[in-house]
């Protein structure tokens, strides 16, 4: 849980959901960790990138450290200090959002966008979803008082941060045009998993759950909606206007690193 929380009792009676949420924390984390040290072994991330992309990624990364933490000091009923971290972290999720759109906009003009998304998509997906995940963490905010709720709304934000990791853990360039679809829908496994839990610990699934998949699916829509409408297409173009990346065709997937197909060798 990244907010402030109440100790006040699970949906069934006597029941403690603690060890579910705070391993669902760690196995979040260590995807993430994992996707991005692969990237940074295997030579596909570089530290001599701009100050606004490392800006970016102590930024999310940090997110990261605020949730886990969060779920041991709940788990170990330190609620004093999960309190006042909580503030903290809600304001951080501003921070996010701000620095997200910012880099977003900024591979956009640049034209950096990974070579299997296609760049209207990525001008699309990257803000809904931090609009989707702000949605459920503010909620569960909101409902902190009630921890059922609060929990599981948090977890199912968290869900939605997961896909950076997992994209740089699945084999992307193998599974384009559809991408970011495969790696939205391998996220999914996270809530799936608290609803078995639910189900099979309290007899039934938390409408919870189901507030956070709502919101989930919605970016899902939403993203394919105004990737494919004029309104992405004027988006993009207001994006990218007097940048190299106006001349990048927003629906076209780019070339793979190295030389485009059909180049001839260099002479020796």
């Amino acid at each position: 849980m990244a907010a402030i929380a109440e100790p006040l009792p699970s949906i069934s009676p006597g029941g403690d959901d603690r060890r579910f949420f705070l391993g669902g924390a760690i196995i979040m984390a260590v995807t993430i960790a994992a996707g991005f040290i692969l990237n940074l072994v295997m030579g596909r991330s570089s530290f001599g990138a701009p100050p606004l992309i490392h800006a970016h990624a102590l930024t999310f990364m940090a997110w990261v450290v605020i949730f886990l933490t969060q779920n041991i000091l709940a788990a170990g009923g330190n609620i004093a200090l999960h309190r006042r971290l909580g503030w903290l972290a809600a304001g951080w999720v501003v921070l996010m959002l701000a620095m997200g759109c910012a880099v977003t906009a900024y591979d956009i003009r640049v034209g950096r966008v990974p070579f299997f998304f296609k760049p209207l998509q990525f001008l699309v997906f990257d803000p809904l979803t931090l609009i989707g995940f702000a949605s459920l963490t503010y909620a569960a905010v909101a409902l902190r008082k009630r921890t059922d709720w609060h929990r599981r709304l948090h977890f199912s934000g968290m869900a939605m941060m997961v896909g950076p990791g997992v994209g740089r853990l699945l084999p992307m360039p193998l599974l384009a045009p559809w991408a970011w679809e495969a790696s939205f829908f391998v996220c999914l496994i996270f809530p799936v998993a608290g609803m078995v839990f639910d189900q099979r610990r309290h007899g039934r699934v938390h409408p919870a759950w189901f507030v956070g998949l709502a919101v989930t699916f919605g970016v899902f829509l939403g993203t394919e909606a105004i990737t494919y409408s004029p309104v992405g297409k004027a988006l993009y173009a207001a994006v990218a206007a007097g940048s190299p990346g106006a001349a990048v065709a927003p629906l076209n997937l780019g070339h793979p690193p190295g030389p485009p197909p059909g180049a001839k060798p260099a002479a020796g």
